[in-house]
């Protein structure tokens, strides 16, 4: 049985400040929620909201990593850097690393390795642009993504990765894939992991659907039997919009 898992993509939002008050704001509404939950606020936040969520039910994130340890990386933060302030999983391959900042399938893949080494789960961030929608080549694009992405990682690691499926086009922009389209493409995802891997792996993995997730397309989102979570960009920001997504089931 896959365990729900709603996480909150904060980008680039948030002083210290607005960070510790939004962290302690979730950290009291949130206290009943007994599926998986998470923040993932900017690098210079991480130890702030770390600390207030200390001790409760929401993991911190850190939004991207260097792929390399150490070294004359001039702008980059290392793995231990961010376990060294709180972060417990990092999100990768988001849709804006790769389509703003370049960020190739196999970089991805040496960051996704070097976190799995380093013990942080991952968010792996897949999904297709308008025009490769358009042009029908969803599970082409997620299909390369994932065996990009993934490779060299062995079974027994994809219990510490969870798939986030976000067509780009719904990024951002208020418009989403309906919840009968993105369960048929979470199961065409979940399809490929068990060519990649075999039917167990398939079935085990969380792929959490992202691209304007709100309150009220969350519940039908999440009653897919493929959609096992959400990616929250801009309604993460506010505790009022955030805490009813998280709490779907409630």
């Amino acid at each position: 049985m896959r365990t729900p898992f709603i996480a909150g993509n904060w980008k680039m939002h948030k002083t210290r400040a607005e960070a510790r008050d939004l962290a302690a704001a979730l950290k009291e509404q949130l206290s009943g929620v007994s599926h998986r939950l998470l923040v993932a606020p900017t690098f210079t936040s991480i130890e702030t909201v770390a600390t207030v969520l200390e001790g409760s039910n929401i993991l911190v994130g850190a939004q991207n990593m260097a792929a390399a340890r150490s070294g004359a990386h001039t702008g980059e933060i290392s793995p231990d850097m961010l376990k060294d302030v709180g972060a417990q999983v990092v999100i990768l391959g988001h849709s804006e690393r790769r389509h703003v900042y370049g960020e190739t399938d196999e970089l991805i893949n040496t960051k996704v390795q070097l976190a799995l080494e380093e013990g942080l789960e991952v968010i792996l961030c897949i999904g297709e642009t308008l025009d490769e929608r358009e042009a029908g080549q969803v599970d082409q694009v997620n299909r390369r993504q994932l065996t990009g992405g993934l490779a060299g990682v062995d079974a027994g690691a994809m219990g510490r990765i969870t798939i986030a499926y976000e067509p780009v086009w719904a990024i951002g922009t208020g418009k989403t894939a309906t919840p009968e389209d993105a369960d048929t493409t979470h199961a065409a995802v979940r399809s490929i992991m068990a060519d990649l891997y075999d039917q167990s792996v398939a079935d085990a993995v969380v792929i959490q659907y992202g691209g304007s997730v709100k309150l009220d397309n969350v519940a039908g989102l999440m009653a897919k039997p493929n959609i096992d979570g959400a990616l929250v960009g801009g309604a993460s920001l506010k505790a009022d919009t955030f805490v009813p997504i998280a709490q779907f089931d409630s």
